[in-house]
């Protein structure tokens, strides 16, 4: 049983009510990609058009918008097909850049391991300052040749 709440006096015909809405959520819209002959052919045309109204309806019947024109024509200005065929998102990095900032990374952490090995050899010369032991690099070179 439906209840419908009206103002005093009005009339409701359940048959002409409006259905809920679609639960369905749409699909999320894509962006568009133009190739840089579309982009080329696009400009091309726009450009042989004389008459007034002649882009506008090219604009519509490709469903573009002006700006892409102005975009397309400054690019081909600056740098033709190469401007124009020019993708979003991050450049691809250089191998060579990579392996460097690779060897950084590596030089920066033995850096640090060294340093560590050089405070321990410090701290157990003076532990064996300490117990009075000595010490003799030179001796422990000699023993390990042996």
């Amino acid at each position: 049983m439906t209840v419908t709440m009206t103002a005093p006096g009005m009339r409701v015909d359940p048959g002409a009510m409006l259905s809920p809405p679609d639960p369905e959520v749409p699909e999320k819209a894509k962006r568009r990609r133009f190739s840089a002959e579309y982009k080329l052919a696009i400009v091309r045309e726009a450009d042989r058009c004389t008459e007034p109204g002649q882009i506008g309806a090219l604009l519509r019947r490709e469903r573009l918008y002006s700006s892409h024109l102005v975009d397309w024509r400054r690019q081909r200005d600056t740098g033709a097909l190469e401007a124009l065929a020019r993708t979003r998102g991050p450049k691809p990095t250089d191998p060579a850049r990579a392996q460097v900032e690779r060897l950084r990374r590596e030089n920066e952490r033995l850096a640090k391991r060294l340093a560590q090995a050089e405070k321990i050899i410090e701290i157990q010369g003076k532990v064996s300052e300490l117990l009075g032991l000595p010490l003799d690099p030179a001796s422990d070179d000699e023993q390990s040749a042996t």
